[in-house]
């Protein structure tokens, strides 16, 4: 062989070593994401830590605006430490959230996040989400094994003997363009257009988040989420930044409140929550209505399922979602991550060309990330069934509820929502005892002569706390 052939053959397979040429020049790599959001940015940078060659590809790369995705637990905040992205919540104005004070018509009981006494009090944080967005995208960015493009994925490009999925195709300035990857992720949020093929479950959506910014409002804890319950649905409080404060007001599908004949949502927020809400804030919620643009986004459920497509992952809100109530859709999504990222490291799955190996993989993380997402979306879907009361027998539950707050019961709880405690029978055991306290309270308060209807409505009552959970603890056990 010449030299000159030597040396063509040299930068020939220097080429062929080049995981970032690959990426460049024939969008090749060892996985493929789709969505550059939460889950998405977050496994990039995982998956490059551990020197996979990843493409990471987002129809904008612009800052995101979004009016959910505001309010990180401490369990997500742990989870985000453990992916070594603790840095993202610094510099973009985050606050610190040390707990909730719940409102019940008026009364206030403050529930701190749990410590065992011997370390700092856990901390969640809340932010701008499109700021925190852009620091999980330059965190990815600065990874040498991850390549981010801004391109619109358009449908997914299986093998015609296989089914398996060998990559995507994209739109990128106009012209068609495809991606391959030994693994695709998919992670393109809430309103996902891969989803339908490969999930076997449709989002079902009852109700609505009306989102406005506060300014400078004053909330009666600082540096706490603020959850208000009244006669109509709850509202949620929490500081976003230095001087903006997040309303998020649940509005169901079909409210009479709420109907155009007497104003629409604008009249709704005028005429019914602004009264409900603590006279400190009052002044920045009729400021914000008066401002206008109102925003809103659907309250999903949306239970998990295996991933069964060969060379296909689906993951973040496009796999489960939960009303967002509880503010534990990031904390799953990081969590999901750290799972991921250890059950197919490079010494469990050397290859991700390996499908059913990787599939393999995927069963258990099916399993093991239900240890901690189960306990979220079963509290979040039943604790908003509760908030919401719109029957009699769930103001029932929502009454013994805060009642459980007042007597002290709120370590427990506050450990599951804060995603701190995973484990569902504790949650299932938490949710009896309000049920049990609620009945209690009937009996209490009832005279001597009406105790044969108490018992029939303490039997009512139970019954529909067995609706409000149970459901939602067997969707959980499906594959």
């Amino acid at each position: 062989m010449s030299s000159a052939s030597s040396i063509v053959a040299s930068d020939r397979d220097a080429y062929f070593d080049d995981p970032k040429e690959r990426r460049r020049r024939h969008h090749e790599a060892d996985v493929l994401i789709v969505g550059a959001g939460i889950a998405g940015c977050a496994l990039a940078v995982a998956f490059g830590k551990q020197g996979r060659s990843v493409l990471l590809l987002e129809k904008s790369l612009k800052e995101p605006d979004r009016i959910v995705g505001e309010l990180l637990q401490p369990g997500g905040v742990q989870a985000l430490e453990q992916l070594g992205l603790r840095d993202c919540l610094e510099g973009i104005d985050a606050i610190i959230v040390k707990g909730y004070d719940v409102i019940f018509h008026g009364k206030h009981v403050q529930i701190p996040y749990p410590t065992d006494g011997s370390s700092p009090a856990p901390e969640g944080r809340s932010f701008h989400h499109g700021r925190f967005i852009m620091k999980l995208r330059e965190a990815a960015m600065a990874n040498p094994n991850v390549s981010v493009v801004e391109t619109t994925a358009t449908s997914l490009i299986t093998s015609s003997h296989t089914k398996e999925v060998l990559g995507v195709d994209c739109i990128s300035g106009g012209s068609r363009d495809c991606f391959f990857a030994d693994l695709t992720v998919i992670a393109d949020g809430y309103a996902s257009k891969f989803r339908r093929e490969h999930h076997p479950y449709t989002p079902r959506v009852k109700s609505k988040f009306w989102g406005l910014e506060l300014i400078d409002a004053e909330l009666p804890v600082p540096y706490h989420g603020h959850v208000v319950l009244s006669d109509s649905p709850p509202v949620l409080l929490y500081q976003i930044g230095k001087h903006e404060t997040r309303a998020l007001v649940d509005v169901p599908e079909n409210l009479s409140a709420a109907s155009v004949k007497v104003g629409g949502v604008k009249g709704y927020l005028r005429n019914t929550v602004l009264p409900s809400l603590p006279r400190s804030v009052q002044p920045s919620f009729h400021a914000a209505i008066e401002r206008g643009a109102l925003r809103s986004m659907p309250n999903s459920f949306l239970p998990p399922t295996t991933n069964k497509t060969l060379g296909l992952i689906i993951l973040g809100d496009a796999l489960n979602m939960r009303h967002p109530l509880t503010g534990g859709g990031m904390t799953v999504a990081f969590n999901d991550v750290v799972v991921l990222r250890d059950l197919l490291s490079p010494e469990k799955v050397p290859s991700f060309a390996d499908t059913k190996l990787v599939m393999k993989q995927m069963y258990s993380f099916h399993w093991e990330r239900k240890r901690f997402a189960s306990v979220i979306n079963i509290l979040a879907q039943s604790l908003y069934s509760v908030f919401c009361a719109d029957d009699p027998n769930l103001r029932v539950l929502q009454r013994g509820c805060f009642q459980y707050f007042q007597l002290g019961r709120i370590e427990g709880p506050i450990g599951l929502l804060a995603g701190l405690v995973k484990e569902p029978l504790v949650l299932f055991w938490h949710f009896c005892s309000v049920a049990f306290l609620s009945i209690w309270c009937l009996f209490a308060e009832a005279p001597f002569h009406q105790l044969p209807v108490v018992v029939l409505r303490s039997i009512s009552v139970f019954w529909t706390a067995c609706i409000v959970i149970v459901p939602y603890m067997l969707s959980e056990m499906k594959r």
